[in-house]
């Protein structure tokens, strides 16, 4: 196993002589490179004397094929997360506190030669690494997918006890499904280390006690008694908030550049827009409306009218300029929307209900940017649903109370599930005449808001959902203006 390190400090140093002293039976590691910022770092010169690769940049890893792992030394959790995005599929990587985790349990089992002092010593490290030294999520699996144990990181996080989960398969727990996870979009490490007797790593989506999903970067560690595979060690890290805000970055891109494209799309047609509409209108005058050219002339000036909409999208799209905050009631916007809406939703009889909560604290926000935002989810709704259905305006607190919560709720068929990813790309749109541009609008304008938008499809659950049923849900949270200033 050929093994980059990246962090030249003390803590190298002493894996260096570590790896050098220790027998191992099973693998035959090799530091092949070693990288640090520092060229005084306290592990360069003997890695330089050894002939071992080094650098100043751990890029320079990522080229190579002849490195099987790669141990982030520098206590950096940003340099580790930015290792798993860029290293190769076959390149496994750990952390500081993984690695000291199986070199103190290596030591531990090599200098023991008492067995019981053995087998207590072990059990007190195992209880003080699972439960005290590493705050990521563990889980000791047998071969036949039975948990042995977890320590109690994982269990806070999904909500149970110790005893909820001893004995029960692992995908039972982890992904609530009845066989073990597999495939190329699923791939399942453990099944991996079983097959080949060595450590592997995957990316996961997991689910938490509400249903909700947590991604997560799983390392699996095979685990030997007497040369047999008796069990492997799942170490799981959450980088859920680090993939949400690659995500976010990468929309905010993705706006930014078709913002300036739309701008100056829209500008460039729209004057011979206005002429073909205005010569296919003076034509008409000159025509009986039976006329057959008259008719022509009628389907080119409708046609026309739309490519305005959609230059009229563009044009919205492409002018989020910055939101002007005051401190205002939320349920006053909410409200001023409800009564813009109305009028058209009852065309469609349809029914718009209101859960305003009481006493809710000022928003700094832009009126008039979230009142559109609200008019562009309601209008979609009215579009969405049948005659006769209903669209309920919620707010409230946020969980915890940072935030205010503003939910716009349908009683539609709700999103076809390979739509919700989508929702939001700008010129996305499963109605004929859409643009694609109403809710790309609407995100811009909540981000720029600092708050989050997001959408589901649920059963009923709850006030709001027992009056509606099922459908969709559209949630926004706005942060909560902690300055005290007096509302609009």
């Amino acid at each position: 196993m050929n093994i980059a390190i990246v962090g030249g400090g003390n803590r190298c140093t002493r894996l260096l002589e570590f790896m050098e002293e220790y027998n191992f039976h099973e693998l035959n590691p090799k530091v092949v490179a070693l990288v640090d910022e520092r060229e005084d770092a306290p592990c360069m010169p003997g890695a330089k004397k050894k002939g071992i690769f080094v650098s100043d940049d751990y890029n320079d890893l990522f080229a190579r094929d002849d490195i099987d792992l790669i141990i982030e030394m520098t206590g950096n959790e940003e340099v580790f997360y930015d290792i798993l995005r860029k290293k190769k599929k076959k390149v496994r990587a750990f952390d500081t506190r993984t690695a000291q985790l199986f070199w103190e349990v290596s030591r531990i089992a090599e200098k023991q030669k008492d067995v019981k002092k053995e087998l207590e010593k072990t059990k007190i490290t195992y209880g003080v690494i699972m439960n005290e030294l590493i705050h990521e999520e563990v889980m000791v699996i047998s071969p036949s997918y039975e948990i042995l144990d977890a320590n109690d990181s994982l269990l806070k996080k999904l909500g149970l006890t110790r005893e909820d989960i001893i004995g029960r398969h692992c995908f039972e727990i982890s992904h609530n499904q009845d066989l073990p996870c597999g495939g190329e979009h699923h791939p399942c490490p453990l099944r991996k280390t079983l097959h080949t007797k060595e450590p592997s790593q995957a990316t996961h989506v997991h689910f938490d006690k509400e249903g909700k999903e947590i991604y997560y970067s799983i390392s699996t560690y095979p685990i030997y008694e007497k040369e047999k595979l008796v069990a492997v060690a799942e170490i799981s890290k959450d980088i859920t908030k680090d993939i949400k805000l690659q995500k976010t970055m990468m929309q905010q891109q993705k706006l930014a550049s078709i913002g300036r494209l739309a701008a100056g799309v829209a500008h460039e047609i729209n004057n011979p827009m206005t002429t073909i509409l205005t010569t296919a209108m003076l034509l008409q005058e000159d025509l009986d409306q039976d006329d057959p050219t008259y008719l022509e002339l009628k389907t080119i000036s409708d046609e026309t009218l739309r490519c305005r909409k959609i230059v009229t999208s563009l044009l919205d799209f492409a002018r989020q300029s910055k939101p002007i905050k005051k401190a205002c009631q939320i349920n006053k916007i909410v409200a001023d929307c409800i009564t813009l809406t109305r009028k058209q939703a009852a065309f469609e009889d349809i029914t718009i209900i209101s859960n305003l909560s009481e006493d809710l604290p000022l928003v700094s926000v832009d009126k008039d940017q979230i009142q559109q935002a609200l008019i562009n989810l309601s209008l979609n709704a009215i579009e969405a649903i049948k005659k006769g259905g209903k669209i309920i305006f919620t707010t409230r607190l946020s969980s915890p109370r940072d935030a205010i919560e503003i939910l716009v709720s349908d009683t539609g068929e709700g999103i076809p599930e390979e739509n919700l990813n989508t929702i939001f790309e700008p010129f996305f749109t499963t109605k004929e005449t859409g643009t694609g541009l109403g809710l790309a609008i609407t995100f811009g304008l909540i981000e720029q808001h600092g708050g989050t938008i997001e959408v589901e499809n649920r059963l009923g659950k709850g006030r709001s959902f027992a009056i509606l049923g099922e459908g969709s849900t559209f949630t926004i949270r706005l942060p909560i203006d902690r300055e005290g200033r007096n509302a609009d």
